[in-house]
């Protein structure tokens, strides 16, 4: 279970038209940037949890813009308005660790995964990348089964 934001459709697109087409990537609707991974937890009181976030930032934009890589996993960079998705971030990390979820206290990286295979093709075009800044306007709380990843339910941010 992991509590996550998506880029929009349009964002997706551009980036996967900008990937080389042979490349061994994940699938495109499985690209997220996560705030918390919690691994194996109870749906219900993480969504109570979640429920009772007070004073979320406002809506914002954060945009794709560069390449990075853990290992041989290639990741797409997230930029934009990085003072709000970390001010997101961690409260949602905080009131879920003060609910006895405990979360990755490894310092913060946000990235968006596109391949668990070193290639240099990919960290060329993911180098070579500039998108769109996209609103994010929502956060959901997420359920990984069978490879696929499902959403339980989704928080708006205020206007």
């Amino acid at each position: 279970m992991f509590v996550a934001l998506y880029p929009p459709p349009s964002e997706v697109a551009s980036l996967s038209s900008a990937l080389p087409p042979d490349a061994h990537l994940t699938r495109a609707t499985k690209w997220h940037v996560t705030l918390v991974f919690l691994g194996s937890a109870p749906t219900t009181p993480v969504a109570t949890v979640l429920d009772g976030l007070t004073a979320l930032p406002p809506r914002f934009t954060l945009r794709l813009a560069g390449a990075g890589q853990f290992g041989n996993v290639a990741w797409a960079q997230v930029g934009g308005d990085l003072k709000a998705l970390s001010e997101l971030r961690n409260q949602v990390r905080e009131a879920l660790t003060a609910a006895g979820f405990p979360s990755d206290d490894r310092p913060y990286q946000p990235h968006l995964t596109v391949s668990y295979r070193a290639d240099p093709q990919v960290r060329t075009a993911l180098t070579n990348y500039t998108g769109a800044d996209w609103p994010v306007t929502e956060f959901a709380l997420m359920e990984s089964h069978n490879n696929e990843y499902k959403p339980l339910q989704s928080w708006p941010l205020p206007t």
